[in-house]
C-alpha cells in the first residue's frame, strides 16, 4: 500500500445526519456494527459522568446506534454512574477493572444495578485472571483480559495468548494513551494481531484509535493507528503483511480495500477484532463518512 495523508474529517458531523431519527430506519454496515465502545469518561476525553450518560443515550437512539457498543465505566466510578442513571432507566455497562483480579468480586457486586455488558480485567498474571473470571463471572457475561505490553515481548506473546486460547475470554490490547510510549509501533501490533489470528483468538483494543487512518497527531506528535488499518490487518496471519497494512496512511487506499471485502472476510475480521474503546463516538463516524463508508441510507421509507 502506498503512503499518503489521512482523510480530512467531514465538515458535517455524523450526529448531523438525522441523529434523532429512529435507528431502525438505517443500516450500519456489518463491518462497523458494535465496533465503538463508549469510553467518554476515560482519558483523554474525560467527560463528566453526568454529561456522558445522556450523550450515550443519544448515541443509542441515533441512526448509527448499531455501531455503538456499551458505556464503559471503571469500578471506582460505579457509584457516580448509579446516581446519574437513577431516574433515567437501565444502562448497558462494560465494567473496566485496571486494578486486576482483586477488583473483580467487589466490582461485580457494585455493578448489580446495571445491565452488565461485559468485563475488562487488566492483569499481570493471565492464568490468575482466567481463574478468577471462571470463579466469579456469571456465565452469560463476556470478558476480556487486558495484557500488559511488556509481558508480550519475545516468547511472552505466545505463552500469554496460549493461556487465553484455552479460556472463554477475549484478549485486550492497549493501542495508545496519553504518552508516546503508550502507542505500539506497527511491528508490535502486527505481532499481537497475527498471534491472535493464528489461534482464532478474539480481541478488543483500546485507546488511540478514534480516527480511521494511521496518522501523526499534529498537536502531540504521537503516531496513532487507524481503526480501519486494524480492521483490515485483523484478517492477516502473515506478520509482514499485517505490518504493511497497519502502516498505510492513505485513507482512499484503505477505503477501497474495505469496499472490496467479501461477506466472509467481514465475518472473519469481526470475529477477531470485536470492538475498541473510544472516548469519542462521533470522530470515528465522521471519518467513515468522509471516506464514503458510512451514511444514513434508509432501510424503509419514512412516513410523510
Amino acid at each position: 500500500m502506498s503512503s499518503g495523508t489521512p482523510a480530512a474529517p467531514s465538515a458535517e458531523t455524523s450526529a448531523g445526519f438525522s441523529a434523532g431519527t429512529s435507528a431502525s430506519h438505517f443500516a450500519v454496515p456489518e463491518l462497523f456494527r458494535g465496533l465503538f465502545d463508549d469510553a467518554a469518561v476515560f482519558p483523554p476525553g474525560n467527560l463528566p459522568v453526568v454529561e456522558a450518560v445522556p450523550a450515550h443515550r443519544a448515541h443509542r437512539t441515533a441512526w448509527y446506534a448499531d455501531a455503538v457498543g456499551p458505556f464503559l465505566c471503571g469500578a471506582g466510578r460505579l457509584g457516580e454512574l448509579a446516581a446519574a442513571v437513577e431516574s433515567t432507566g437501565p444502562l448497558r455497562v462494560g465494567l473496566v477493572l485496571p486494578g486486576g483480579s482483586a477488583e473483580l468480586g467487589p466490582a461485580l457486586t457494585a455493578a448489580a444495578p446495571f445491565e452488565l455488558a461485559g468485563v475488562e480485567l487488566a492483569t499481570r498474571d493471565t492464568a490468575e485472571a482466567v481463574a478468577e473470571l471462571d470463579r466469579l463471572l456469571p456465565p452469560d457475561v463476556p470478558a476480556a483480559v487486558e495484557l500488559p505490553r511488556e509481558l508480550l515481548r519475545g516468547d511472552g506473546l505466545d505463552e500469554t495468548l496460549d493461556v487465553l486460547v484455552d479460556s472463554a475470554y477475549r484478549a485486550k490490547f492497549r493501542t495508545g494513551g496519553v504518552v508516546a510510549e503508550a502507542f505500539p509501533d506497527e511491528d508490535e501490533l502486527a505481532a499481537f494481531l497475527t498471534g491472535c489470528a493464528l489461534r482464532g483468538l478474539p480481541y478488543k483494543c483500546t485507546a488511540g484509535l478514534h480516527n480511521a487512518v494511521r496518522h501523526t497527531d499534529p498537536k502531540t506528535g504521537f503516531e496513532h493507528h487507524g481503526f480501519l488499518n486494524v480492521l483490515l490487518a485483523a484478517q492477516e496471519t502473515d506478520h509482514a503483511v499485517a505490518a504493511e497494512v497497519l502502516a498505510e496512511r492513505d485513507g482512499e487506499v484503505l477505503a477501497k480495500a474495505v469496499r472490496a471485502l467479501s461477506g466472509h472476510q467481514v465475518t472473519v475480521i469481526r470475529n477477531s477484532f470485536t470492538a475498541f474503546g473510544t472516548c469519542s463516538i462521533t470522530e470515528p463516524l465522521d471519518d467513515l463518512a468522509a471516506l464514503g463508508l458510512l451514511s444514513p441510507s434508509p432501510l424503509v421509507q419514512e412516513d410523510r
